[in-house]
């Protein structure tokens, strides 16, 4: 079953043209991924499968491979197409937090995610805490954006997620939210709660 999310994957990244913005062939492409295969094996079976804004894995192509613009332009929900407030370079300002080490290669899985229900309309500040506490650790902006590429009915009204796990050094968050029908990348600030924003994120990943 996990097997055949992976392929799922696998091909929407390829029919989004993941591999020709990589500088890759389809085969190139998919050659770098298959390598990932072998940890779906090792992967606890999910704990909360039926829990609505719960995913076992998702497959996140580095951004040095597809930038973080270039990866929300194409993502797709409804027919529509997801955008972002904010510019290549501001986005590509938001790094990983201190403690959060990622896997090298083109492309490595999140593992057990959440996207954090539980942590509606608690401030980014607090939330982080929670997750923390949790031994889990808050999803980065390109794993948000990994996460509605592969599952973007996960994004609801009224109900989006901020992505902790990046940080630029001043006082904002970036999230992912519903606007005008379109999927959104945007951001809020650390300190304040939203009853429509929860935090996302994963139980660990693994790469090469």
């Amino acid at each position: 079953m996990l097997n055949d999310e992976f392929d799922r994957q696998v091909e929407n990244l390829v029919e989004k043209g993941y591999p020709s913005i990589a500088g890759l062939t389809n085969e190139e492409f998919k050659q770098h991924l298959e390598s990932l295969r072998d940890r779906i094996k090792e992967l606890e079976k999910p704990k909360k499968e039926q829990q609505a804004g719960y995913v076992p894995f998702v497959i996140v192509v580095q951004s040095d491979w597809v930038d973080g613009e270039k990866a929300m332009q194409i993502v797709k929900r409804n027919d529509k197409m997801g955008f972002s407030v904010m510019d290549a370079d501001d986005i590509k300002r938001f790094k990983p937090i201190e403690g959060i080490e990622l896997p090298t290669g083109l492309a490595y899985l999140a593992v057990d995610i959440d996207t954090g229900k539980e942590t509606l309309n608690i401030t980014p500040n607090e939330a982080i805490k929670t997750i923390t506490n949790e031994s889990r650790t808050p999803l980065t902006l390109e794993e948000g954006i990994a996460l509605i590429t592969h599952f973007p009915d996960i994004l609801q009204k009224n109900n989006g997620f901020s992505l902790l796990g990046s940080r630029c050094g001043d006082r904002r968050v970036t999230a992912l939210w519903i606007s005008a029908g379109k999927p959104k990348l945007g951001w809020c600030w650390a300190g304040n709660p939203h009853t429509w924003l929860g935090s996302a994120s994963c139980g660990s990943r693994s790469g090469n």
